[in-house]
């Protein structure tokens, strides 16, 4: 199966929903690549942005599921190169 990398951008605007969030981001842990969250004082808001390496239907799913939680919004950014997924291969000796 092949994979993308991609970028999905988070604004969390209501706190109640991080919680759910973080349940969401678990679940597709084994995707993940790396996350970086910013806190936004001054609007009361946090960024987040999740790098991820994914079949397309994998992203697709985990950014709608994000995006559906309450006073949130994400959105993904693709890369345009297809990679061959090599995940099975990782840790064996």
């Amino acid at each position: 199966m092949e994979t993308r990398v991609a970028i999905i951008g988070i604004i969390v605007e209501d706190r109640e929903s991080t919680g759910k969030l973080n349940t969401v981001l678990h679940e597709y842990a084994d995707y993940i690549i790396g996350r970086m969250g910013i806190p936004y004082r001054e609007k009361g808001i946090n960024i987040i942005s999740i790098a991820v390496d994914a079949p397309n239907d994998v992203i697709s799913a985990m950014s709608g599921k994000i995006g559906r939680l309450p006073g949130v919004s994400a959105k993904a950014a693709y890369s345009k190169v297809s990679y061959s997924e090599t995940r099975s291969s990782e840790g064996e000796a």
